[in-house]
């Protein structure tokens, strides 16, 4: 058995530069980093830090410069394009800030999709994504278009499209910038929710402090570099201050 079997995303002095010579932008700059099996971690910084590149590299969207990045033990670097395809349909779901759900296409159709795409039948894929719009609140919106939706109910269908495959991540890039605060926070317990009755690891790049109080720990990204990895518990929040902070 691998010591290692708690831990679903390992970073091990992962750098990612762009350009070169005198014009290299060090978007990450040596990030070592173990997420556990069904935590939900919070990555936070201000914009440009590299947290949105540290995500994109467990996501397996973007390949680092240099270290190594590994989901489930396995070496992303070492996948070729159909095997990471492989990886991105069947262990992570990505929920993203703009929804990305298809405006000419159902609920039901957008959630249908990936079960199809993973070699679902087509009558199977559409129960099964009925079943998972009603989880997240949708079973009456099943055949609305994106237009016809509320930002929020958009925002669910993302999530239900991100769950359709049951992924052991859940990838979620500023899931509540486009939503109102009310609405922010629905979203938030929903993904608590997914950890907590699915066993599910939720990862989420955020500016969104409201994200701490349903996070397990805060990764927080400055200048390409992991500038401290704190757990919940230990942060003091109140109303406007994080630790004595002013937020």
């Amino acid at each position: 058995m691998s010591v290692y079997q708690d831990i679903v995303v390992r970073l091990l002095e992962v750098k990612r530069y762009y350009g070169s010579g005198e014009n290299v932008t060090r978007a990450l700059d040596g990030v070592t980093l173990d997420i556990r099996r069904g935590e939900f971690l919070s990555i936070m910084g201000p914009s440009g830090s590299g947290k949105s590149t540290l995500f994109n590299l467990i996501g397996g969207i973007d390949s680092p410069t240099e270290g190594m990045v590994f989901m489930d033990e396995i070496d992303l670097a070492q996948l070729d394009s159909y095997e990471m395809a492989w990886m991105r349909c069947h262990k992570i779901g990505y929920i993203f800030q703009s929804y990305n759900i298809l405006p000419v296409l159902t609920a039901l159709e957008n959630v249908s999709l990936p079960m199809i795409f993973a070699g679902v039948g087509a009558d199977e894929a559409r129960l099964r994504a009925g079943r998972i719009l009603s989880k997240v609140g949708l079973g009456e919106r099943l055949f609305h278009r994106p237009y016809e939706l509320s930002g929020g109910q958009q925002q669910r269908v993302a999530v239900a499209r991100a769950i359709a495959n049951s992924p052991v991540i859940i990838l979620a890039d500023e899931p509540t910038a486009n939503l109102d605060v009310e609405t922010g926070r629905e979203m938030i317990s929903l993904l608590q929710q997914l950890k907590e009755e699915d066993g599910v690891t939720i990862i989420t790049a955020t500016h969104d402090m409201k994200m701490l109080s349903a996070s397990d720990r805060i990764l927080w990204i400055r200048d390409g570099r992991a500038e401290r990895l704190e757990r919940r518990s230990d942060i003091d929040i109140r109303i406007g201050h994080i630790d004595g902070r002013v937020i």
